[in-house]
């Protein structure tokens, strides 16, 4: 069992390329990148392969609302540009792409499954079966499953084993951590990449994706939490043993710090964009009564006419108020969920609104925790504007196949597991096998 679980030595042993696509409420991204076995070493801890990324396109994002796909048609466009542009970079032509999920209410749940042993030491096998019998927890009727992962095994009872492999017992236990949402918008995603030609071959939620990217050395085994600021949602992901124990989800992201810009000066939405952008900050500032920002009404169409000059402490007082609400309700969700005493004091922060300037700074007075910005580590050829917080999900989806393997099943007959979803993990182990 590696960083994040189980990584599949089928993909250990071969070389791929992967299509993934970032669907966010401010900018869809599509990448293609070379994935090459590492030599020992070389790689990132918890990781088997180096990314080289081959392909990048960047569009911005139309049709999704709070990462809820709001316009077919809008969506469908704006996907297919940032895939055109990923594919002629590459010189590839995509079928199927590895997709996120920030929408449809993401949530935890639990579950555990046992089964006798036949007094052999505990093999792949064994660890096989009891997964399958604990991806047969049921779902909640309109949810459906994204990930499926063991958090513990336990044997005759003993708990807290991260790998039982080659131990003895009678009987073989395991936790799960089920991640699920709500179906339709996950329908409503899978149906605009439909729309493209393109087929779905596994989706991951947004704050674990972001978490492969960004988390480095011993954080996850540490126990700690990751933040993805997004345009229109704010995901956590929590990490205990090198375990991926919780996620929750706030429909509030950067956007709507966006909004309370221009309806607090009546300036249009990019021109609020880039006022908080370039001059904004989650924190005032010695110079701010005396620093002078001009800003244009909405419907004034002359350059000149009814310009207006204001304050930069005006803008911060507008911004201040939704990012201590967003942070307040991180903070209430992070206590909430159980997992607080286990991740102590690490906190990383990451996605395109985390880089407004002062909220690392505010994130650490609110949440009282150590907080650090997480960029993208281990994935080259990005280019210059992707290597920032603002990618991390993109790239940690790059990363996800690496660590796909404790999601996949071997035994056919669990292939109907979590009923609903149409043998989603099914789906997703016959693509893997396929392509890795």
């Amino acid at each position: 069992m590696g960083l994040f679980g189980h990584s599949d030595s089928r993909l250990s042993r071969r070389s791929a390329t992967v299509s993934v696509l970032d669907i966010g409420s401010s900018k869809i991204t599509c990448l293609v990148g070379h994935l090459a076995p590492a030599a020992p070493g070389e790689a990132l801890r918890g990781r088997t392969h180096s990314i080289r990324v081959v392909g990048f396109g960047h569009q911005r994002s139309r049709g999704v609302k709070a990462g809820v796909i709001a316009n077919l048609d809008a969506a469908e466009a704006a996907i297919r540009v940032a895939v055109d542009a990923a594919e002629r970079q590459a010189g590839i032509t995509v079928e199927s792409l590895i997709v996120n999920v920030s929408a449809g209410r993401l949530a935890s749940e639990r579950t555990a499954a046992w089964m006798a042993l036949s007094g052999q030491p505990v093999g792949d096998a064994d660890i096989g079966a009891v997964l399958a019998l604990g991806r047969r927890h049921a779902v909640a009727a309109g949810r459906a499953p994204v990930h499926a992962q063991p958090t513990a095994f336990s044997l005759d009872g003993a708990g807290g084993i991260s790998d039982p492999t080659g131990m003895v017992g009678q009987r073989l236990g395991v936790d799960m951590h089920v991640v699920t949402a709500d179906a339709p918008p996950l329908r409503n995603l899978e149906l605009a990449v439909n729309r493209c030609h393109l087929s779905v071959a596994a989706l991951v939620a947004s704050p674990y994706a972001a978490s492969l990217a960004v988390l480095a050395d011993d954080e996850p085994e540490l126990g700690c939490a990751v933040i993805d600021l997004g345009g229109g949602t704010t995901t956590i992901a929590v990490f205990d043993r090198g375990r991926f124990v919780h996620i929750d989800a706030i429909a509030v992201g950067g956007q709507h710090i966006t909004t309370d810009i221009a309806r607090g000066l009546s300036i249009r939405i990019d021109d609020a964009e880039r006022l908080k952008t370039v001059h904004g900050s989650a924190l005032p500032g010695f110079s701010d009564d005396r620093e002078v920002l001009t800003v244009k009404p909405v419907g004034e169409d002359d350059e000149h006419a009814g310009v207006q000059h204001i304050a930069r402490a005006q803008l911060t007082r507008i911004i201040r108020p939704r990012v201590d609400e967003i942070l307040e309700l991180v903070r209430d969700r992070l206590n909430a969920s159980g997992f607080a005493s286990m991740f102590g004091r690490r906190l990383v922060l990451t996605g395109g609104a985390s880089q407004l300037t002062g909220l690392v700074e505010s994130a650490r007075r609110t949440l009282a925790r150590d907080v650090r910005l997480g960029r993208p580590l281990g994935v080259s050829g990005l280019p210059e504007v992707a290597r920032g917080p603002a990618f991390a999900a993109a790239a940690g989806l790059m990363i996800y196949p690496q660590v796909a393997g404790m999601e996949m099943s071997d035994d056919r007959e669990s292939d109907y597991v979590m009923t609903g979803t149409g043998g989603y993990f099914a789906r997703v182990s016959d693509w893997f096998r396929r392509s890795f």
